[in-house]
């Protein structure tokens, strides 16, 4: 019975260490910069989303995840297309 209950809570454990997100790096198709998020997003990278203005389709490439905030900004710091924050705040994850 102690080996069920040992086994219960272990698969507990890995499926909730499963659905941890961390952070992402993705870039901005409309203001060209890069954001970073907590949750993963949709990326739309085919040629014919290039020219579009729509918020919808703003995200062109991810990166990630990476599991710390500081992670993320390093990362960041490394991608080319990536031009560095000029505001502290853009420093803040967004969702």
């Amino acid at each position: 019975m102690k080996s069920l209950l040992i086994a219960g809570v272990m698969s507990i454990m890995f499926v909730t260490a499963g659905h941890a997100d961390g952070y992402w790096v993705s870039g901005d198709r409309i203001t060209g910069g890069c954001n970073i998020t907590t949750s993963q997003p949709i990326t739309f990278s085919l040629p014919a989303y290039d020219g579009s203005t729509d918020p919808q389709y703003r995200t062109s490439w991810t990166s990630g995840p990476y599991q710390s905030l500081d992670d993320a900004k390093l990362a960041r710091s490394g991608i080319g297309s990536c031009p560095p924050p000029s505001d502290p705040a853009d420093d803040k994850a967004k969702d």
